[in-house]
């Protein structure tokens, strides 16, 4: 694992050299460098997330579409919201606003004796320690994304928020980061506390993002593909829009109560274990939210989406 963890460091220090590093000093920011660095890594990431999915993932959707794409303004509102956490922008807003907190909070946790767990102590001795330490991680916080994502659909406030993502009824390799920005807030939040928790390196914490990330991009994205006798192993798209469709993922019964099926982000093993895993139905299940068929309104634009979201957190509180 250490060849392209150093590949992408090179890269990194190239691209921080020679473009972010000389407009910073010209903006008089010498004294954030360091945080320069870092989101230089961020922004390169989510260059390399947006190259796959407009190759290999659109390449997907022109193979075997499920549906033909008709509301092409939904899909280019969910290209913005892709933009604005794939090349770093949420990130940055973050780290004006509550990433130092999280740091300082960790901080006195230390000094008040808290320890950092660090998980891949766990297995001593093994060859090529990286990746093995790099999975561990890597379960442990699917296992928290399952756990958190499951919470957004059984709490009536926070569904409101999270209402966001699933109200889009044309679904497509764009509309993982669909999501309110409050609601993206709170996740973010969490597993920011969770790296600095367990301990885990920096390099690392990037990579699992970027996996996660572009295995979520392949789950919403509009193509035919199950995984056939793989599927239990990792999500596809069929199992996960399963999780969008109307009447079936995020309701239980049927009956517009909360609840649904298929809750994992990357590894069907929760569900499985927590019985709540549907392999049974088609890919072809109509997405979105059953009272849109009624009448009410999510929002067709960005703002609109974020607007209407805090309204509907507002009447539910």
């Amino acid at each position: 694992m250490s060849h392209p963890i150093d590949w992408f460091a090179d890269l990194q220090q190239w691209l921080f050299e020679g473009l972010l590093q000389p407009l910073m000093f010209q903006l008089g920011l010498g004294n954030l460098l360091a945080d320069g660095y870092r989101a230089t890594g961020w922004l390169l990431v989510g260059l390399l997330e947006l190259a796959v999915m407009l190759t290999v993932l659109r390449a997907l959707e022109r193979w075997r579409p499920v549906e033909p794409v008709t509301d092409r303004a939904a899909v280019r509102t969910d290209i913005v919201y892709t933009l604005v956490h794939r090349l770093g922008l949420f990130r940055v807003a973050m780290f004006f606003s509550v990433d130092p907190l999280w740091d300082w909070a960790a901080g006195r946790l230390h000094l008040a004796g808290l320890p950092t767990f660090e998980l891949d102590r766990l297995w001593p001795g093994v060859t090529d320690q990286a990746w093995v330490s790099f999975a561990l991680y890597l379960l442990l916080f699917d296992l928290v994304d399952y756990l958190y994502h499951r919470t957004q659909h059984q709490l009536g406030w926070w569904w409101q928020l999270h209402a966001v993502h699933h109200s889009q009824r044309q679904m497509t390799l764009w509309t993982d980061n669909r999501n309110h920005l409050l609601d993206s807030l709170l996740r973010d939040s969490v597993f920011v506390l969770l790296a600095l928790l367990v301990g885990v390196p920096p390099g690392q914490f990037v990579a699992i993002v970027a996996v996660t990330q572009l295995v979520e991009s392949l789950s919403h994205a509009n193509v035919r593909l199950h995984f056939g006798p793989l599927r239990a192993w990792l999500v596809s798209p069929a199992y996960h829009r399963l999780h969008h469709a109307i009447g079936i993922g995020h309701e239980s019964g049927g009956q517009g109560t909360l609840g649904g099926c298929n809750f994992a982000v990357l590894f069907p093993v929760w569900d499985i274990l927590f019985g709540t895993a549907r392999f049974d139905a088609g890919p072809a299940q109509p997405t979105g939210i059953r009272d849109q068929l009624e009448g009410r309104d999510y929002g067709r634009g960005f703002w609109a989406q974020q607007w209407l979201g805090l309204k509907r957190l507002a009447h539910r509180a």
